[in-house]
């Protein structure tokens, strides 16, 4: 059974389902390649890929260990290259609570830096990952 389904709107748009949920979202090409980047771009879905999943693998992590992750956020900034035009830099700063020990600490960041998406990137993607806790 298929993941998804794109749809091309026109005008460098597309609409994207999750075809079990029925959940949709729109991408837009970037201002910096001929779009009106109105929306996420397929890249900006990418890169953002990588935080979605360092931090639900964290949060099935942390159910195990029985830490509270609620709330955390990831900020991502994404560096396109050209010749062929790509991602070349993901950088994720994760903010998340304090009161973690030292170990579940590591715990954690080892999962975030192993989840699928992190070794589905190309290895000359660099990836800078920060973790901040406590804040």
């Amino acid at each position: 059974m298929s993941t998804s389904k794109v749809t091309y709107l026109g005008n460098l748009r597309t609409e994207c389902e999750h075809l079990k949920s029925g959940n949709t979202y729109i991408t837009d090409a970037p201002t910096d390649n001929n779009g009106k980047g109105e929306a996420f771009s397929p890249t900006d879905t990418v890169a953002t890929g990588l935080a979605n999943c360092m931090l639900t693998v964290m949060g099935i992590k942390a159910r195990d260990l029985e830490v509270v992750l609620d709330g955390s956020t990831a900020e991502v900034t994404k560096t396109m290259a050209a010749n062929p035009r790509r991602i070349s830099k993901i950088e994720v700063q994760l903010h998340l609570p304090g009161g973690v020990s030292e170990k579940h600490q590591k715990i954690l960041e080892n999962t975030a830096n192993t989840c699928p998406v992190h070794h589905s990137l190309h290895p000359d993607i660099e990836k800078v990952i920060t973790f901040h806790w406590g804040s």
